[in-house]
């Protein structure tokens, strides 16, 4: 791993649910909240919403910690929230993770945000983006 990247360090004792995790992240980003849409946590790791520029490590210390915060209570909970403002189109598609997730089984929202992350570094699908993810 190139020593010269930034680093930046999520540390999982600091939250216990998706809207702690939001602003555990926000905290490293310059200028820009991040509130939780996963869709637009893609957007920030494509950059200029206040992470460096070229490539980054993200250090995710007490990942096992969040791995069960973020597990699937918090999901269901998530789910739950979105349910409202679903699009009828995609409805029935959501109600069928929420079931899932409240029987615990499933990804989870730990495991969702892991692979947008690692979307963005080494063999994914935007890995010029360089983010490099050490799970502690």
């Amino acid at each position: 791993m190139p020593r010269d990247l930034p680093v930046l360090i999520v540390d999982g004792a600091r939250f216990s649910d998706l809207d702690g995790f939001a602003r555990e992240f926000s905290r490293l980003l310059s200028g820009y909240t991040w509130r939780g849409n996963l869709d637009a946590l893609n957007d920030v790791l494509r950059g200029g919403y206040g992470t460096p520029t070229h490539g980054w490590v993200l250090r995710w210390v007490g990942s096992e910690t969040s791995r069960a915060a973020l597990g699937h209570p918090e999901t269901a909970r998530r789910l739950e929230r979105l349910l409202p403002s679903v699009d009828p189109s995609n409805r029935a598609a959501v109600e069928a993770r929420l079931d899932e997730a409240r029987r615990g089984e499933g990804p989870t929202l730990f495991d969702e945000i892991v692979a947008i992350i690692r979307e963005h570094g080494p063999g994914g699908r935007e890995a010029a983006d360089g983010i490099l993810l050490e799970l502690r």
